[in-house]
Parts: C-alpha cells; sequence; structure tokens
C-alpha cells in the first residue's frame, strides 16, 4: 500500500521560510517522479514542482528562484523548501506522485501579509 505523509505546514509571515516533507511508504521516491502541488481556496490544484529519478527538477514560473525541491534518498523523503513567501503562496500543499496516482492528505500554508 502506497502511503504519502506531508508535513511541515504553518502559518509564517510574508517574506519568511517553511520547508514541507513528504514521507513515503511502499514506494521509492529515487525510482519515481514525485512533485509538489498546492490548492488555493477556490483555485485549481496546480503544480507547485517535481523531481524526477535523475535529480532533474523542474517548478513553477511563480515559485522558480524562491522554492526549492529535493530528496533524500535514505530517508525516502522528498522536501519543498520555499523562501521568501508571499501571500499568493497561501494554500493546501500535497505531495503526489502520478506514477501510483497516490496524493497525501495535504498540508496548510498561510503566508500573512
Amino acid at each position: 500500500q502506497v502511503q504519502l505523509v506531508e508535513s511541515g505546514g504553518g502559518l509564517v509571515q510574508a517574506g519568511g521560510s517553511l520547508r514541507l516533507s513528504c514521507a513515503a511508504s511502499g514506494i521509492r521516491f529515487s525510482l519515481s517522479v514525485a512533485g509538489w502541488y498546492r490548492q488555493a481556496p477556490g483555485k485549481e490544484r496546480e503544480l507547485v514542482a517535481r523531481i524526477f529519478p535523475n535529480s532533474i527538477t523542474d517548478y513553477a514560473d511563480s515559485v522558480k528562484g524562491r522554492f526549492t525541491i529535493s530528496r533524500d534518498n535514505v530517508k525516502n523523503t522528498v522536501y519543498l523548501q520555499m523562501n521568501s513567501l508571499k501571500s499568493e503562496d497561501t494554500a493546501v500543499y500535497y505531495c503526489h506522485v502520478p506514477r501510483f496516482g497516490t496524493w497525501g492528505q495535504g498540508t496548510q500554508v498561510t503566508v500573512s501579509s
């Protein structure tokens, strides 16, 4: 059974930083594309960043230069380091592995201006 568990969300002031974690069981992140998505109230879920098995990454234009996705193969965990946060980054953030169609439960990120 594939499970993804996110953590690290919270309330932060604009300009601040947070690091999200996604721990997996039942799959190996090193063998699958993994991504962070977010959904703000009244908006569709959107891709924020993803990391490929060869460690290539790509980002939504809105977060380039501010967010960094990374992976720890030993801990089987994917991270999203978020710096210079803006109020428009407020959303529920989800970890996703498209190969298995698996989503985590989400973690709330709220940025106050």
